[in-house]
């Protein structure tokens, strides 16, 4: 089953293309960034807010998220251990 993670706004990815999730003020991702929005790869969830955090997926596309990476980060975690107690049943 897949599972998703809210990312703001009602938007969703799904939890097992994440690769990383890196916040937006280092010019290393700053870079990857532009190199992406070049390339077409960049997916703006942010709805014109300030982007908090920087979302690769497996298939090198960047998802640009207005909330923070620490909260994604804790969303991704509970439903990893939501599923641990799952299997357990």
């Amino acid at each position: 089953m897949m599972k998703f993670i809210n990312i703001g706004f009602g938007n969703m990815v799904s939890a097992g293309r994440i690769v990383a999730i890196a916040s937006p003020d280092s010019a290393p991702v700053k870079r990857l960034v532009q190199d992406a929005r070049e390339d077409g790869r960049v997916i703006d969830v942010s709805c014109g807010r300030r982007t908090r955090a920087v979302i690769i997926t497996d298939s090198d596309h960047v998802i640009l998220s207005a909330i923070q990476t620490e909260t994604i980060t804790n969303r991704l975690s509970s439903d990893e251990e939501y599923d641990t107690a799952d299997e357990e049943e």
